[in-house]
């Protein structure tokens, strides 16, 4: 196991404030289940960090805990009043409202957009969709758009409430690998081009190398830090190429290792989600 050093313990990454920093964070469900175990992490200002794991180590409920949906039982988390936006596997669109109408109601809803005319909404609202290469698709309903399109609006939706920090969990999970590869480079550069922090939950460890600064490794239940895996590889990056794979391989190896750890420990917990989580691959977080 990796112990956190002694920069990640103040929360600095490089020398960079953190715009999210965890320290000792645990999450206990009902009396007994414990979800996570005295996480610490920190995500600079401008950083784009992965978050791998066997499925049930508690990456969801991470994130969750970051955005303010849920409470952690111990530790801290400390976000500075930076504003936060998260973006889920399925878009969950009204499929009542336009494209544009979608991405409008997040502005009224949001402090940013508070105030604001309907005439300027729908101007912003075309300005996001330009960012994600939809601007001929506003009067669109989300039927009438692929699963990649639609993910492409739930994007301009996040992005809709100027958020300092974007959080991810699987949004490409759902997709074709052609798809998937055309959102890595519009994510990307959005990313660069807005600043973001982001926090990006994969089950795809090639994914994680494709896209992150850092890729931090969670152990089976209860989750907790194990890895935290640097990617210097120069970017734009390419998911098939030798780098990247080479450097999944290496990560890939590691998860292993934890899911077979972890199952050598619970012999008799029944079903394969309770000894391993599933695959490192599989199905529910």
């Amino acid at each position: 196991m990796t112990a956190p050093t002694k920069e990640l313990r103040s929360g600095r990454i490089d020398g960079r404030e953190p715009a999210v920093r965890l320290d000792a964070v645990s999450k206990v469900y009902g009396r007994e289940l414990l979800a996570l175990d005295r996480v610490t992490l920190s995500v600079a200002r401008g950083e784009f960090v992965c978050l791998l794991g066997a499925s049930g180590c508690g990456k969801s409920t991470l994130l969750n805990l970051v955005a303010g949906l849920d409470r952690a039982t111990a530790g801290t988390i400390d976000t500075g009043g930076a504003r936060i936006a998260m973006m889920f596997q399925e878009p969950a669109l009204f499929p009542w409202l336009t494209v544009s109408a979608n991405i409008e109601l997040a502005l009224r809803v949001t402090s940013t957009g508070a105030g604001t005319t309907r005439k300027q909404r729908r101007a912003r609202a075309a300005e996001l969709l330009e960012t994600v290469h939809l601007g001929d698709f506003g009067g669109k309903r989300p039927h009438e758009l692929s699963g990649g399109m639609r993910q492409r609006v739930a994007l301009a939706r996040a992005l809709a409430q100027d958020a300092d920090v974007l959080l991810m969990d699987e949004p490409f999970g759902a997709l074709d690998a052609m798809t998937r590869d055309l959102l890595h480079d519009e994510l990307e550069r959005i990313w660069r081009e807005r600043g973001l922090s982001v926090l990006f939950v994969t089950h795809n460890v090639r994914e994680a190398v494709r896209l992150g600064d850092r890729v931090v490794l969670l152990s089976s239940r209860p989750g907790t830090v194990i890895e935290d895996y640097k990617i210097t590889l120069d970017r734009p990056r390419r998911t098939d190429s030798g780098e990247v794979t080479g450097q999944a391989a290496t990560i890939t190896d590691r998860l292993k290792q934890e899911v077979l750890r972890h199952a050598r420990r619970a012999p008799a917990a029944s079903g394969p989600d309770a000894a391993t989580g599933t695959t490192p691959s599989g199905g529910e977080r």
